[in-house]
C-alpha cells in the first residue's frame, strides 16, 4: 500500500504527542520522586514548617562554626515547639564553646530546650549542655572535665641536637609567648597561666549558676574529672538519667508538649539534603549512597585547634 502524504504527516505528528507525553509522565515521576525524598529524608523544608519536635546534634569538636549557630537560629525561628539538643562531644575552644552556649541560651528563652548526652558531653560538650533548661544523661555517658587547657610543645631540645639556632627580634618580652623555639620564661608561664585561670573562673561561674552549687558542691566537680551519667545526677551536673524517651516525658508533663507531635532531626543544608537526594536513594534502595551522601553533608570541615581550649582530650581533633 502507498503511503500518501497526510498519513506521513499525521505519523509525524502522533509520534510528536507521545514523545511529549513521555517526557511529561517523566517529569512527573522525577518531581514526585523528589517529593518523597524530602519527605524520607526527615527534616526537609516542609517538614520545618509544621509544629514538631526538633532534634539537633552536636557531635565533634565543638569550634562555634557558622553553620551550627545558623542552624540553631533557624530552629528558633521554625514551627519547633521544643528542642532535643543531642550531645556527642570531647569539647573544643573556649571561644567556640561560649559562642554555642549563647546560642542555646537565647534558643532556650523562646522553645524549651533540653540536652540529651549520647555519649560523652566534656568540657566545652557540657558547656553546650548547660545552655538547655534540663540536662538528661545515660548511666554510662562521661559528663564534666570542667577545667581549661592550654598546651604547646617545646622543641628546644630537638633544634640543639640538630644544630639548628632560630633567632627572634620582638618589641617585647612577651611577643609569642610561650614559643615551641624558646624556652618558657617565669614571665610567660604566669601570662598564660593568669589567661587559663580566667577561662576557668567562666567556666566556673557558668556551672555554679546553671546548677545551683554552692562552694563545696562546685569544688567537688571542678577538678578537671569526668564522671558518668549516674554520678552526675548525685554530683548535680545532671538532672535524669534518661534516653530521648525520658525527655519527650518530661516535655510532655513540665512544658505541656505533646508526645504526638513529630520528632524531626534537624541538619545542617548540604547539597543531597536541601534537594532530598539522600532520601531519594534511601527510598530507592541505595542505602549505601544514601549513607554516603548524609556523611558527605555532614563532614565538617578540618582544622586545627588553637589558643584556650575546653577539651578533654586534646588528641581529640
Amino acid at each position: 500500500m502507498a503511503l500518501t502524504p497526510d498519513y506521513l504527516i499525521e505519523r509525524r505528528r502522533l509520534g510528536q504527542r507521545v514523545s511529549f507525553w513521555r517526557w511529561m509522565t517523566a517529569l512527573v515521576i522525577v518531581i514526585a520522586l523528589v517529593g518523597v525524598g524530602i519527605y524520607a529524608s526527615g527534616g526537609g523544608e516542609f517538614e520545618r514548617r509544621s509544629a514538631h519536635v526538633a532534634k539537633l546534634k552536636i557531635n565533634g569538636i565543638i569550634t562555634g562554626d557558622e553553620e551550627t549557630l545558623r542552624l540553631i537560629h533557624d530552629i528558633e525561628e521554625s514551627r519547633a515547639e521544643a528542642v532535643i539538643i543531642t550531645i556527642e562531644s570531647p569539647g573544643g575552644t573556649v571561644t567556640g564553646a561560649e559562642a554555642l552556649y549563647d546560642a542555646l541560651r537565647k534558643l532556650a528563652a523562646k522553645k524549651p530546650t533540653v540536652a540529651l548526652v549520647d555519649g560523652m558531653a566534656a568540657s566545652g560538650g557540657y558547656i553546650a549542655a548547660l545552655g538547655t533548661d534540663r540536662i538528661f544523661a545515660r548511666e554510662t555517658s562521661i559528663v564534666g572535665s570542667i577545667g581549661v587547657l592550654f598546651q604547646y610543645p617545646d622543641i628546644v631540645g630537638l633544634l640543639d641536637r640538630v644544630g639548628v639556632k632560630v633567632e627572634s627580634i620582638k618589641s617585647s618580652p612577651l611577643k609569642a609567648a610561650p614559643s615551641p623555639i624558646e624556652s618558657a620564661t617565669p614571665e610567660s608561664r604566669a601570662a598564660i597561666a593568669a589567661l587559663v585561670q580566667e577561662n576557668f573562673d567562666w567556666f566556673k561561674r557558668l556551672v555554679r549558676e546553671r546548677r545551683s552549687l554552692d562552694d563545696a558542691g562546685l569544688a567537688a566537680v571542678a577538678d578537671g574529672r569526668v564522671f558518668t551519667g549516674k554520678q552526675g545526677v548525685t554530683l548535680g551536673l545532671v538532672d535524669q538519667v534518661g534516653s530521648v524517651d525520658q525527655a519527650r516525658d518530661w516535655l510532655e508533663k513540665e512544658k505541656k508538649i505533646s508526645r504526638d507531635l513529630p520528632l524531626r532531626e534537624w541538619r545542617p543544608h548540604g547539597f543531597p539534603e536541601r534537594f532530598g537526594l539522600s532520601g531519594l536513594a534511601r527510598v530507592s534502595g541505595l542505602d549505601r549512597l544514601a549513607n554516603l551522601m548524609d556523611r558527605f553533608a555532614a563532614a565538617p570541615e578540618t582544622q586545627l585547634l588553637d589558643g584556650v581550649l575546653v577539651l578533654w582530650h586534646p588528641s581529640a581533633p
